[in-house]
């Protein structure tokens, strides 16, 4: 089993990048998150990998962090979700977001990836919601326990307001929450101004 690769970037495509390590290629599948944060062709970089092995083929696929691995991992346990299935998730929804949208249980969110149905999303959702925790996310937020509540329990009115009119806007809960947390001095703000505020994030 390769744990990681570590190496010269020699190639960067959508979803794959060539990793050389001693002179050797390795073509390592990635999402096109992790290919957008990669260094320059040229440069070194270390990519955490999983392997897949079937009887047609033995991949590798490779993310910038043991965080993104192990979610993707978590992911492929889900029946319906193979290595293929989990890039792709992980392309639209980085590992936090993809965390909160669990937790939250934002089907919408994670229907963003291609090829994930409504159906695959609240598998994945059910599946996984009670093998992750609160603190496994960086988004500044409490998670309350109950469905009806959306999972976000925000810690201002004007910033529960927001989401709930992001949400009534056709955003998912995950995104509106994201937003809204990463607006700065939120404090001083009404209602509006951070509704206003979150919008612009979203474009």
């Amino acid at each position: 089993m390769i744990a990681y690769v570590k190496g010269t970037v020699e190639d960067i495509a959508e979803d794959n990048a060539v990793v050389d390590v001693g002179g050797i290629g390795y073509n390592v599948r990635i999402s096109a998150d992790t290919a957008a944060r990669l260094p320059g062709i040229g440069e070194r970089v270390k990519l955490y990998t999983y392997t897949s092995v079937r009887e047609d083929a033995i991949q590798l696929f490779g993310f910038l962090s043991k965080n993104d691995l192990d979610i993707f991992k978590k992911c492929i346990t889900v029946s319906g979700i193979g290595p293929k299935g989990g890039l792709a998730i992980l392309s639209v929804l980085d590992a936090d977001s993809l965390r909160f949208a669990i937790l939250s249980g934002d089907v919408k969110a994670i229907t963003k990836a291609p090829g994930i149905g409504a159906r695959t999303a609240e598998r994945l959702i059910l599946e996984l919601k009670g093998k992750i925790k609160v603190e496994d996310t960086a988004i500044g937020m409490e998670i309350q326990g109950t469905q009806a509540a959306g999972a976000a329990a925000m810690d201002s009115p004007q910033k529960r307001e927001a989401v709930e009119a992001l949400v009534s806007l056709g955003y998912g809960q995950a995104e509106a929450a994201k937003a809204v947390n990463a607006i700065e001095g939120i404090e001083a703000m009404d209602s509006g101004a951070v509704l206003k505020a979150a919008l612009k994030k979203m474009f």
